[in-house]
């Protein structure tokens, strides 16, 4: 039996989003009475969200699907200044002409997910710009800063890491915080926002959020947040060797977003079932029961759904039917002649020319940069044009296999030994 009476938080139980709660019988109760309007802020970083950013849009999924308002706060403000939390370095500086395309890129990936309008429950999308630009400093100093201390925010894990590697932490970082808070209360009188989520990395901002709430008369205040994120052997959420998995077609195909999850570690597909997929319960507990290769069709299950949910349902069913003909091409091992590397050599990483010249596509190294250089050379399926490029052990796909082309019809595969 949950913990928990309201719907929304017996969902984030079941599926492990909790990690830290303010006031979980308050917050259980005002689930229970009311429509209760929430928020997360995103900042305006970068022109997409990525993989790692799906645990927060799915709190606001969740909230919306139980019944309450999300709000997607647009962080067009701090983004002027940067959140120095889980960071060792201050953020470029970004002009505000990009910060508002990044806004536009960002906005897109919501409406996949949640449902805006002027309906009771229907999602919101405001920016702190709207009120952080229109402060006057010493007035805010006034009226707020008397209400935070010094010695708390020192002892911040994102400040104290920071200092603590006797690494630069600018005047304009160590302000984020208190805006951050800001927004809470600001939030609280234009939406009647009750509840704060987020990482748990941003626990003690949200806390002084709370604090900053009560102290100048707002209704009380809530918080939950989330566990960090990684995978089971250590990566970042979010991440591949060849950057970030964003969320828009345009920065990454929606096939190679099929295959991220496709490749996951078997250790992580119930977890992520039930943190990345609107999958009945029943089910994902189902399908966290196969073993052996059966756990490849929760994968492909979990691939599609994730799929779904950025991309739509015909393209993931697209990119499904692609990585089913892919493998059946590598399965074909009559058609298709393979190399097979020692896992020591792969794991250092082979040069791509020397594969080229192996695979016989070309009889050079001078021969195989001309065939990069003509955009004719592909590893699975995405085109390489660095002649430099290494092929290791990240390259392998979810069967241990990784396949080398030239052009439409030549094909390697490459196996490790």
């Amino acid at each position: 039996m949950s913990a928990y009476k309201s719907d929304f938080l017996n969902t984030l139980d079941e599926r492990g989003f909790i990690h830290q709660l303010s006031d979980a019988e308050g917050l259980d109760n005002l689930l229970m009475k009311e429509t209760v309007s929430a928020y997360i802020g995103f900042d305006c970083t970068a022109a997409s969200l990525h993989a790692g950013s799906l645990v927060q849009i799915m709190l606001l999924y969740w909230l919306q699907q139980t019944g309450h308002r999300p709000v997607a706060l647009m962080g067009g403000g701090t983004s002027m200044i940067g959140d120095p939390s889980g960071k060792d370095e201050s953020r470029n500086m970004l002009t505000l002409e990009k910060i508002e395309s990044n806004k536009a890129g960002i906005r897109k990936i919501f409406s996949k997910f949640l449902k805006f309008g002027e309906g009771r429950r229907d999602a919101v999308m405001p920016d702190n710009a709207d009120w952080l630009l229109e402060l006057n400093y010493v007035n805010f100093l006034r009226e707020y800063g008397r209400n935070f201390s010094v010695n708390q925010m020192l002892a911040r894990d994102s400040v104290k890491n920071r200092l603590g590697r006797e690494q630069h932490l600018s005047f304009l970082e160590f302000n984020y915080m208190i805006f951050q808070a800001y927004d809470f209360v600001e939030l609280n009188k234009r939406y009647n926002c009750r509840l704060q989520l987020g990482g748990s990395d941003q626990w003690g901002n949200i806390v002084s959020g709370i604090d900053l709430g009560r102290r100048s008369g707002s209704d009380q205040l809530f918080a939950v947040t989330t566990p960090l994120l990684a995978t089971s052997s250590g990566a970042k959420m979010g991440k591949t060797a060849d950057g970030a998995v964003w969320l828009e077609k345009d920065m990454l195909s929606a096939y190679d977003y099929w295959q991220y999850w496709r490749n996951c570690e078997d250790a992580d597909v119930g977890r992520f079932l039930k943190l990345f997929t609107p999958l009945p319960l029943e089910e994902i507990i189902k399908l966290e029961a196969l073993g052996g290769a059966e756990v490849n069709e929760a994968k492909k299950i979990l691939a599609t759904q994730a799929t779904t949910m950025v991309h739509g349902s015909e393209t993931a069913a697209k990119a499904a039917e692609t990585a089913r003909i892919t493998f059946e091409e590598k399965t074909a091992a009559a058609a298709l002649p393979s190399i097979t590397i020692a896992s020591d050599q792969l794991k250092k990483g082979v040069g791509l020319l020397k594969l080229i010249v192996e695979a016989g596509f070309a009889s050079s190294n001078g021969e195989a940069r001309r065939l990069i250089k003509g955009g004719a050379i592909r590893v699975n399926d995405i085109s390489i044009s660095d002649e430099q490029t290494l092929v290791d052990e990240s390259c392998l796909d979810g069967d241990g296999i990784i396949k080398l082309s030239m052009g439409k019809k030549r094909h390697v595969l490459i196996l490790q030994e």
